[in-house]
């Protein structure tokens, strides 16, 4: 399921930012045991480079990776932590 998870947050990444660089990462096994790991859901962490976050303050990027998530954030996700510049920032 790991694979697939991070397989997913990759490809709608890519398709709504179209990045420059992207990892995806998950560090679900840091957090075993954790009370909102409970009900299956990952931690992923991510790093996103792209065009569209060029002048976009830290809460609009963060906001544009979540609404690419979608339904993924109350499916498979539980907690996301982001890291997303623009590529003048890289």
């Amino acid at each position: 399921m790991t694979a697939q998870r991070v397989a997913m947050i990759r490809s709608r990444i890519e398709s709504a930012l179209e990045p420059m660089e992207l990892e995806v990462i998950d560090e679900s096994h840091l957090h075993v045991g954790h009370p909102g790991a409970r009900d299956g859901r990952g931690h992923f962490r991510v790093r996103v480079v792209s065009e569209a976050f060029r002048d976009l303050p830290r809460l609009s990027r963060h906001r544009r990776v979540y609404d690419a998530m979608g339904e993924l954030m109350s499916t498979d996700i539980h907690a996301l932590n982001i890291e997303a510049i623009s590529p003048n920032e890289s």
